[in-house]
């Protein structure tokens, strides 16, 4: 199933209090889930960014489906495909 990966960014807008975002983790879960899109994993990050969102998702609908459930928790995510670094040489050498 293709990975994806979200970049995301909080401003005081976003989330009040870190148990608001904590819910927010596990309804994003579920409706990653109700859009046959598996969350892989989430991490807080130093940087630019806030949090990392690596997903799996069946096909590009559903990753942007899973972009727009970041969006409507009101999350400033950024979504890119990603390819594992094995199969991308793999691409490299047919070329």
């Amino acid at each position: 199933m293709p990975t994806f990966a979200s970049v995301v960014e909080l401003t005081d807008r976003d989330v009040q209090n870190m148990q608001e975002l904590a819910s927010i983790w596990g309804e994003i879960r579920t409706e990653f889930e109700e859009h046959d899109t598996t969350l892989k994993d989430s991490y807080a990050m130093l940087g630019e960014h806030d949090f990392l969102v690596i997903f799996e998702a069946p096909d590009q609908d559903a990753a942007y489906k899973a972009a727009l459930t970041l969006h409507r928790h009101g999350l400033d995510a950024q979504t890119m495909a990603l390819k594992n670094t094995d199969d991308f040489a793999d691409l490299v050498d047919e070329v």
